[in-house]
């Protein structure tokens, strides 16, 4: 869902810390991480769901993502970080959310190697339940299968990632960060 794309970000920026990834960037990761979904509008205008420019089509094609990613690259001024930061974070970013709809159930896949291929993918693990199109479908059975299951596969790998990080930086890791020679109690910031 549009809920859920930004999570595993979100989680990267609260494991790094607004020392590696400013405010900014994050907020401009977030923004990447819907980003894709922005196709649905071509619905309105006539544009067919297996089209080129449908849904899960162009915008959801690594080619999408590095081109995303070389703007924030150029942007990174803006954003307040490094531009190999920004560049990663952004593209990262669009990347996660064509792995996570290749891993849903339903839809016709991503067209990730686009324009090496306009053929649809899905991974061959699909955990997550395909989401509903309509807001009030998420008050019903499905939507609420759809929740749990991104609850399951997307918010808590997330949490644990955000969780492991944020200990690998403190030095809450097994030797990493304490100092044998201060009596491992120092902590790197």
């Amino acid at each position: 869902t549009i809920i859920t794309h930004p999570v595993p970000i979100l989680a990267l920026g609260v494991g790094c810390g607004t020392g590696i990834i400013s405010k900014r960037l994050l907020l401009a990761g977030l923004f990447c991480a819907i980003l894709p979904d922005f196709d649905v509008i071509g619905f309105r205008f006539g544009v067919a769901y297996a089209d080129l420019l449908g849904h899960r089509g162009l915008s959801h094609s690594l080619v999408f993502a590095l081109f995303i990613g070389m703007l924030a690259f150029l942007a990174a001024p803006v954003l307040k970080a490094r531009r190999v930061t920004a560049f990663a974070v952004c593209f990262f970013a669009v990347a996660g959310h064509i792995g996570l709809d290749a891993m849903t159930t339903g839809g016709l896949g991503v067209m990730a190697l686009y324009p090496l291929s306009e053929e649809r993918y899905f991974l061959p693990w699909r955990p997550i339940r395909v989401s509903p199109f309509s807001p009030r479908a998420f008050l019903t059975a499905r939507g609420m299968a759809v929740i749990v299951s991104e609850l399951l596969w997307v918010w808590l790998p997330s949490a644990l990632l955000a969780l492991f990080i944020r200990l690998a930086r403190l030095g809450g890791g097994s030797g990493t960060g304490a100092s044998a020679s201060a009596g491992g109690v120092s902590r790197r910031r």
